[in-house]
């Protein structure tokens, strides 16, 4: 292939993965943006390029960082391409319900060597390091993904030495990179779609945390049946759809999701609270009107039952004691009886557990956007392997600053309304 060839073709490549950033659910994100600097970069590099340098691509680097962050079973990611306790890694995230790290190479596989000093050993044994050395940042396991493949004398060592095992992402061909270049055949300029195949791809896991049990400390109390009202409005719809057995498919409830659960605004209260007068609003809600008929705006353009019945529908839902008592004490002081009766039936539908948050959440620092009663929440969630449902959003970002890969389903903060 002729060397301008080779550049049009790297920056075809280029402008795919941005075009596929770019449509990304999370595409205004800083974890995307960061790719998207990547790639941007290596597009303007090429660009400028003459055709006489030797070529070395590092979009192939991008391409495969990008394939792994599209996964399905990928979430909380919480950094790429960056390093975290001195040492690049590629991915911070949660895969499944385990926390990890996952350092990427598009190398050919060729040129990976097994190096004392500057080779495959040496970057291992430095990012395993880093990531022992810390408490609330330590993965679960450290994930290698070899795009272009893996040398067998290389794969035995690190079977050997480290104790890695095959690593199955489980990706089929949809998650391959197709982009069309114009090529001359036969005189004429036609449209080639290209792909990028990751079929001899190579992945290993070395674990750091043997067998991740998702559900220690099993004290807890049983769900009970709740009796919910003959009328299948959109709150009983809700409960009617959780499971009330069962301990693999859960999610973790804060104070936050418990209340906009319950709320008179996303209960049907809206119109009624959208037609009170100012003076009324004032005086029932004193200084939180504003906020009240923000999330009464919010409420008509995007119902929260709605975004919840969606999570929670399948799931069982787990909440720890002290989330309780602190929803029991709101609902008693601000609660109106329909929340109280809704209240009552909402706690019966889950299964309550005790405070038990894990070591690496109780390992941050307690400031004041990471609370101790928040980081015993959601802690307890990560203890269960459960994903915490929340309106904390200062939390979650806070946690997702430390680099921590927490995972959390986001709602719509609703407030109580004396309903």
């Amino acid at each position: 292939m002729e060397m301008g060839e080779e550049i049009e073709r790297a920056k075809k490549r280029c402008e795919y993965v941005i075009n596929t950033i770019n449509n990304l659910p999370s595409s205004s994100s800083p974890i995307t943006a960061t790719l998207l600097k990547l790639a941007s970069s290596e597009l303007s590099f090429l660009s400028s390029l003459a055709t006489d340098p030797p070529l070395s691509v590092n979009i192939g680097h991008v391409e495969s960082v990008l394939f792994i962050l599209r996964h399905p079973s990928i979430n909380a990611v919480s950094r790429v391409c960056k390093p975290i306790n001195s040492v690049h890694v590629d991915l911070v995230c949660t895969l499944g319900k385990a926390p990890v790290w996952i350092i990427v190479s598009d190398r050919n596989p060729t040129y990976i060597t097994w190096s004392e000093n500057k080779g495959l050993k040496s970057r291992i044994d430095t990012v395993l390091s880093a990531a022992k050395s810390t408490t609330a940042l330590k993965p679960y396991s450290l994930i290698l993904f070899f795009a272009n493949g893996l040398p067998l004398a290389v794969y035995d060592k690190l079977k050997d030495q480290f104790g890695a095992k095959d690593f199955d992402f489980g990706f089929d061909s949809g998650f391959d990179f197709d982009w069309e270049e114009e090529t001359l055949e036969e005189g004429e300029w036609v449209n080639v779609v290209r792909r990028r195949s990751f079929k001899e791809a190579v992945s290993v896991e070395i674990k750091l945390i043997e067998g991740r049990d998702s559900l220690p400390f099993r004290e807890h109390f049983e769900a009970e049946v709740a009796e919910l009202s003959e009328k299948k409005d959109a709150f009983s719809s809700v409960l009617s759809s959780m499971r009330l057995q069962g301990e693999d498919f859960l999610v973790n409830f804060d104070t936050t999701a418990l209340v906009a659960l319950v709320s008179g605004i996303a209960n049907g209260c809206v119109e009624r609270l959208l037609e009170m007068s100012e003076s009324v609003l004032e005086e029932k809600f004193k200084g939180n009107t504003v906020f009240v008929i923000a999330q009464a705006r919010s409420e008509v353009e995007s119902s929260v039952l709605v975004r919840m019945g969606d999570v929670l529908s399948g799931k069982r839902g787990i909440v720890c004691e002290s989330v309780v008592s602190e929803f029991k004490e709101l609902v008693s002081m601000y609660g109106g009886p329909n929340e109280k009766l809704r209240a009552e039936q909402l706690l019966k539908r889950l299964m309550v557990v005790n405070d038990n948050p894990s070591e690496r959440v109780m390992g941050l620092p307690t400031t004041r956007k990471l609370a101790m009663k928040n980081k015993i929440a959601f802690g307890t969630g990560d203890r269960w392997g459960a994903p915490t449902l929340t309106a904390n959003m200062g939390f979650v970002r806070a946690v997702a600053q430390s680099g921590m890969s927490l995972s959390t389903v986001e709602h719509s903060p609703r407030a109580l309304t004396g309903d």
